[in-house]
């Protein structure tokens, strides 16, 4: 059994509320860096750790903070990201919606190293019942002098707000946020400069998940070494896994970053294996927006050696025979799945979040999202696979923010992985409205030759 270190009390009973969560060494954390430790020591611990960013980016968490810039007399703001919006990612809701204290805590921890007296927590508008749970959970910690003036006697302040969004995905990119956080459209911003200068009102701002930014908590309570000991290679810790698709467990998983994927998907500790006893045809491993792997590259990577569940591992072969461990938003599709119209899903999806700020992705996701229809319904033509990939080819690179990159690398794998069936679509129009293409070759190990 894997060690716990984010869901190692949400089995008890009423650990939601404060008392129960300080019985349980709740605050014990924060306690140790305002009292003993200081703003430095806390962010050496966290470089330290190797905590890399849990959204989706994987940008190392201690580099990140070093480059708040601390003008004198200028505010500094850390922002929580709870936008959680990427399809197929649920574990931030599990975290505020049953332990939220462990949030509030790490909001804690952060905004003293960072030297921030406020801390936004913006979350997406169809979370509609969790901001109430956040509330209840910081008039908590408030009433017993967690937050607010002169906290536990140390001489610092800090403020949480909620802030809700309107239910746009685009707001999960920073400078979006703070854009809809200031009460404008939100449309990324051009960078530089970048938010840790001139971020939320122009002022030096951090913005970090929320599993991120929990996960401070227990790299404090036990110590950086200890925290690195979890993982492997840059994949330190533990990640929380939001599983789900055709398999017989799915849910919210914490792993220690040293199990292949072949255990996380068939072991009974995981997913427990294909729902109704199909085969394993794809994956998404990383939520919506990184490639999808056939079942052949998924457990194995291209060189023929097991894949780990870490960013390193998942990602090994670069786009052409890996993906990423993005956000952790775990896809399973099984032998009676379909690749086109699951890519036509995605590419809907996508066309509608687009901000239209920029022209390849306000008219490429609409472009690409018209030709899979095509396809998928039995009105393609051969040449609209070759036009899906210029598409996504003039999309990719050419936005201000990543949602152009996430709107294209979905077709792009699809593509690169799945032609044939592409083409059976279109060679079978009437027989592809009856049936899916099934499994075909996908799960075959690959030849020797593709090996080398």
């Amino acid at each position: 059994m894997g060690r716990k270190l984010l869901l190692e009390n949400a089995h008890i009973e009423g650990i939601r509320y404060y008392d129960t969560y300080r019985r349980n060494g709740g605050y014990a954390a924060a306690e140790k860096a305002l009292k003993s430790m200081g703003p430095e020591a806390v962010l050496e611990e966290v470089k330290k750790s190797g905590l890399r960013g849990r959204g989706g980016a994987g940008f190392p968490t201690g580099m990140k903070w070093s480059f708040i810039a601390k003008p004198e007399g200028v505010p500094r703001y850390l922002v929580c990201n709870a936008d959680e919006s990427e399809p197929g990612t649920f574990k931030d809701r599990y975290l505020m919606e049953f332990i939220p204290h462990l949030l509030i805590e790490g909001l804690l921890i952060s905004s003293f190293t960072l030297g921030a007296n406020a801390c936004y927590i913006y979350i997406r508008g169809e979370y509609a019942w969790i901001p109430d749970i956040l509330e209840q959970a910081i008039a908590e910690a408030k009433n017993n002098g967690w937050l607010g003036k002169n906290i536990q006697g140390t001489g610092f302040d800090l403020e949480i707000y909620v802030q809700r969004g309107a239910g746009a995905y685009i707001c999960g990119e920073e400078t979006a946020l703070i854009e809809s956080l200031e009460g404008k459209r939100g449309n990324p911003r051009i960078k530089p400069p970048f938010p840790a200068v001139k971020g939320l009102w122009q002022c030096p701002t951090v913005v970090n998940n929320v599993e991120t930014l929990a996960a401070v908590v227990p790299i404090i309570k036990y110590g950086g070494d200890e925290y690195i000991k979890l993982g492997t290679g840059k994949s330190t810790g533990t990640k929380l896994i939001s599983a789900c698709g055709n398999i017989n467990k799915p849910g919210v998983y914490e792993i220690e970053m040293n199990i292949s994927v072949e255990e996380f998907i068939f072991s009974d500790e995981y997913c427990g294996g294909i729902r109704n006893g199909k085969r394993l045809k794809a994956c998404i491993p990383g939520g919506s927006s990184v490639p999808v792997l056939p079942a052949n590259l998924l457990l194995k990577t291209a060189k023929g050696e097991t894949r780990m569940m870490t960013y390193e591992s998942l990602a090994d072969g670069g786009f052409a025979t890996g993906s990423m461990l993005g956000s952790g938003g775990f896809i399973v599709m099984d032998e009676d799945q379909c690749i086109v119209k699951n890519t036509l899903t995605f590419a809907r999806f996508y066309h509608h979040e687009s901000c239209g700020q920029c022209s390849p992705c306000r008219e490429g996701t609409g472009w690409m999202e018209k030709v899979l229809k095509n396809i998928e319904t039995g009105k393609g033509k051969m040449s609209d696979i070759d036009l899906l990939w210029d598409i996504q080819r003039k999309i990719e690179g050419n936005t201000i923010c990543p949602l152009g990159d996430a709107a294209a690398w979905p077709v792009a794998a699809a593509i690169r992985h799945f032609r044939d069936e592409f083409e059976w679509h279109v060679k079978n129009p009437e027989e592809a409205q009856r049936r899916n293409f099934g499994l075909a070759h996908y799960a075959d190990p690959l030849p020797v030759a593709a090996t080398v």
